[in-house]
């Protein structure tokens, strides 16, 4: 008898940290972030100023200039060329493309 309220305690234990990992990389406004083991897929807005709270930082799109993010992540702004990436606040920060729509950055630890 004890197995059913066990299990079902099992389950919501699990559910809850299901939900507690799937929002830890939530985005907000209208940017979407996708999160992993390895790091955070942010997508930005390329018009607006736009952040999101990526692994306990927040990550800010600043702007964008022929190609070169500009990025405040942790604190910490630097400018970052398509493909190529940089360290910023203790993370590796890359942007991975610049569309005239938006801006893909990565976010690792």
């Amino acid at each position: 008898m004890r197995a059913l309220p066990r299990s079902r305690r099992l389950l919501t234990g699990l559910a809850a940290a299901v939900l507690t990992l799937g929002l830890a990389g939530c985005g907000g406004g209208s940017s979407s972030t996708q999160c992993g083991l390895d790091g955070c897929t942010v997508t930005f807005p390329r018009s607006g100023d736009a952040s999101v709270s990526v692994l306990g930082v927040e990550a800010r799109l600043v702007g964008v200039e022929n190609d070169v993010a500009e990025i405040q992540v942790a604190g910490q702004q630097v400018r970052v060329p398509v493909g190529g990436q940089t360290e910023a606040g203790g993370f590796t920060v890359g942007v991975e493309r610049v569309t005239d729509a938006e801006v893909v950055v990565r976010v690792r630890p």
